[in-house]
């Protein structure tokens, strides 16, 4: 059976449980769910405190787990990144009291509160700063305000909640981090990990792309195609208008509006866009 790691809270939790549905796996309904059995696809799911998730992975007897590029990094865990997700996205920065520092140079000696302190502590030694690194456990924005730091470095996804704290970002982002996928090493049903990798990247692949259908002139569809490329082909069928086509192609869900205009201004006519649920590349 395979054991899953997925957050139990945190803005990587709800995502990460709508991922799993829309593959086809029983997920918790609530946080309070800490274990769930999905005997039809022989996975065990444990819902952790996504800090933990690297280190249960990395040192435990867990297959895979979902957690943050940045939890990982700052874990020290030997668990490896095998699946990039794209949800949660955030950068990890620097940021000081407004009018204090120009650059990030000007944060050498100081005292830097974080909740990340291996991350930050690396950073320093590749920029061969010192100063002293405050370990705090969560939010680290008051840190200056209560008289415990100089500075903070911390998860940022708007800078909105540091510029309400007084504070300004500094330079440019220490750390770039989204949700992934990570695996321990020595995994006994490599076959277990690869179809739920694979269950992932359908979902992530159908959330990228839509299904475009539309009727376009003989004359015209190797320029519709040009349009249309889709994965691998388009689809072709033909009409009981012997001079028409219908075609069928995946498209980037971000260009699809700009590509029905371009089929519209060629010719085509019924332009019909679908989601996808589910696929297989």
């Amino acid at each position: 059976m395979l054991r899953v790691a997925v957050p139990n809270k945190g803005q990587l939790s709800d995502p990460a449980r709508d991922m799993l549905r829309e593959a086809g796996y029983a997920a918790a309904a609530n946080s309070r769910e800490l274990v769930v059995q999905d005997p039809d696809n022989d996975v065990e799911f444990f819902f952790l405190r996504p800090r933990d998730i690297a280190t249960y992975v990395g040192r435990g007897t867990l297959d895979v787990g979902i957690t943050g590029e940045d939890l990982l990094a700052d874990s020290g865990s030997q668990a490896s990144t095998i699946l990039e997700l794209g949800f949660a996205p955030s950068t990890f920065r620097l940021a000081a009291p407004q009018g204090t520092a120009k650059t990030a140079s000007d944060l050498a000696g100081k005292r830097i509160a974080t909740s990340y302190p291996t991350i930050l502590s690396n950073w320093l030694t590749e920029h061969g700063m010192s100063a002293d690194v405050v370990t705090l456990d969560g939010a680290v924005e008051n840190a200056v305000r209560l008289g415990v730091a100089d500075a903070v470095a911390d998860v940022v996804a708007t800078g909105t909640t540091l510029k309400q704290a007084g504070l300004e970002i500094i330079g440019d982002p220490i750390f770039k981090s989204q949700s992934v996928l990570i695996s321990r090493k020595n995994i006994e049903d490599q076959n277990a990990v690869d179809v739920f990798v694979r269950r992932l990247q359908g979902v992530i692949v159908a959330r990228a792309y839509v299904l475009v259908d539309y009727d376009i002139p003989n004359a015209l569809i190797e320029k519709a195609c040009v349009i249309t490329p889709g994965i691998e082909s388009p689809t072709v069928s033909s009409l009981h208008d012997s001079a028409w086509s219908a075609v069928r192609a995946m498209v980037p869900r971000k260009q699809v509006h700009a590509v029905m205009d371009e089929l519209y201004d060629l010719g085509a006519r019924g332009v019909i866009v679908t989601d996808i649920h589910a696929c297989r590349i």
